[in-house]
């Protein structure tokens, strides 16, 4: 059986939601094709993510395991689950499904349609997006730097909802640089510049209860990538 779509869970002590999360996962994707897997890249969890995920694993031939006994950091773990999903069409989402399901197939479609890359968005016109006055004020602030220095022309770069055509961004792979949180903004500048077309559909999002965000660390890192990769680019 030639698999079509790879859907990556990228987890990092997730225990509390994988147990629900990947039926539901499983029974979009099924929806789409029958042609399908589910990676769950486990990196570096200190509860029973793992011992989960192996668990679903045996119960489920569709479902495999990318495990690593230390912390590679979201954009590392991304990496390596995409260089090594088997499928032609390759998507990544959170395991506590902030972003609503029922977008997997728009999203998808779009690759099928010529996207190298399609992103969900929560800043559309069109977005339903649930969360903290003072996440969302951050969020917007961010993205609007990204636009003005990094001449991108997406509304939201860090949703945790992306559908990639594998050929085309593993040679992307090789040239981005961060290994955690600004990975998903500096695929998608980096494939403007390449000249890929990267497509944004707005999509429904609700806040997770469980945030894994740092707010004063991370918002200060990010904006500091945003000027590092501001100096790279020109």
């Amino acid at each position: 059986m030639k698999i079509y779509l790879s859907i990556i869970v990228p987890i990092h002590n997730e225990a509390a939601v994988l147990v629900s999360s990947i039926p539901k996962i499983i029974d979009a994707t099924a929806k789409i094709t029958p042609f399908y897997e589910i990676i769950i890249a486990e990196d570096g969890s200190r509860d029973r993510s793992y011992e989960i995920a192996k668990k679903l694993a045996k119960t489920n031939p569709a479902v495999r395991v990318l495990h690593s006994s230390h912390r590679l950091g979201r954009g590392e773990a991304l990496n390596r689950a995409i260089r090594t999903a088997k499928g032609k069409i390759a998507v990544y989402m959170d395991a506590d499904l902030s972003s609503d399901l029922r977008y997997l197939k728009p999203l998808v479609e779009r690759i099928e349609d010529g996207a190298s890359i399609s992103t969900g968005s929560r800043l559309m016109k069109d977005s339903k997006a649930s969360r903290p006055v003072k996440r969302d004020v951050a969020s917007r602030g961010f993205n609007t730097l990204v636009r003005l220095l990094l001449g991108s022309k997406l509304y939201d770069h860090q949703c945790g909802f992306k559908a990639f055509r594998k050929k085309d961004v593993l040679p992307l792979l090789k040239k981005v640089k961060d290994k955690y949180w600004f990975w998903d903004t500096e695929i998608l500048v980096r494939a403007q510049r390449e000249g890929m077309r990267v497509d944004e559909i707005p999509i429904d999002w609700a806040h997770g209860r469980f945030t894994k965000v740092d707010f004063t660390k991370d918002v200060l890192y990010m904006f500091g990538k945003i000027l590092e990769l501001k100096k790279e680019l020109g």
